[in-house]
């Protein structure tokens, strides 16, 4: 018997290199009585480097609603279940959310033991806004990207997307359809021995010559133009909520905080923060 509560363990494990991997999460699978794994072969690898040789069960998109009442026993019957996936946090583009709907139905303890995210490491490094809108995996056939598309070129946050590598060159020119003017960030092999990032404009990506494998992490920047001074906006509202902020912090934040809150160019609330300073 261990120390450990009873419940549903989501443990964040590496996204290449398997020194990325917390204290918490290796003392979490190391007293769980099971273990979820996306892919058993995969996971055995982490689980042998640290010395782990709990019980692995395979949970995947294919078994997991098979599964989920039979793990539902097992932490009715005070098992601790840990759930990991091939890499990175569970249930972010990967499976286990049926097991987690299931766990709250059942009023099942849930614990998340937080970690590696390959969307924010990609974002931490991409040199562009750290907001951002994250997607994940496009549909597969065309006609159902572009509707995707369609609806994610308004959104004024960068937005993050996995691609399959070896469909880059097909996916970045549905990208160029239907966002025009941005800036693109690639990451491959994030914190492995070849890792390797991308940055270029949108406009002028003539494509890939060399045939990139695995997974690859896309941050798009977002639509610029949504930042325009056509919206409507209530002159004498907004000079009262400037004038009351001006109180309290600095001209530049004041500027940084309405230019984004209300899409107005910095030049504009700076004019009108000068004009309020002297009255």
């Amino acid at each position: 018997m261990n120390n450990f509560l009873s419940g549903l363990y989501i443990v964040s494990t590496p996204i290449g290199n398997l020194d990325d991997i917390t204290l918490r999460a290796l003392n979490v699978l190391k007293n769980s009585d099971k273990i979820l794994c996306e892919d058993t072969r995969r996971s055995i690898k982490l689980l042998n480097h640290y010395n782990i040789n709990n019980k692995l069960i395979s949970h995947h998109k294919f078994n997991e609603k098979k599964t989920a009442s039979i793990i539902l026993e097992n932490i009715k019957n005070g098992e601790v279940i840990s759930m990991i996936s091939d890499a990175g946090t569970p249930t972010i583009s990967d499976p286990g959310l049926v097991l987690i709907k299931e766990c709250i139905k059942n009023n099942l303890k849930i614990f998340p033991i937080p970690g590696v995210s390959a969307a924010t490491t990609a974002i931490s490094v991409s040199g562009l806004s750290d907001q951002y809108f994250f997607y994940g995996f496009l549909p597969k056939k065309q006609t159902a990207i572009e509707k995707e598309l369609k609806k994610l070129k308004e959104h004024k946050f960068n937005l993050v997307f996995f691609i399959p590598a070896i469909k880059i060159n097909f996916y970045m020119k549905l990208f160029k359809k239907f966002m025009k003017k941005r800036e693109v960030f690639i990451a491959r092999e994030m914190t492995k021995i070849h890792e390797t990032f991308y940055r270029f404009n949108l406009d002028k990506f003539s494509g890939f010559k060399e045939n990139l494998k695995g997974e690859l992490t896309i941050v798009i920047s977002g639509n610029s133009e949504n930042f325009t001074n056509n919206t409507v906006i209530d002159t004498k509202k907004l000079n009262i909520e400037i004038k009351q902020y001006l109180k309290k912090y600095s001209v530049k934040d004041v500027v940084n905080l309405f230019s984004q809150k209300n899409n107005l160019s910095k030049k504009k609330i700076y004019d009108i923060c000068l004009k309020l300073k002297k009255t």
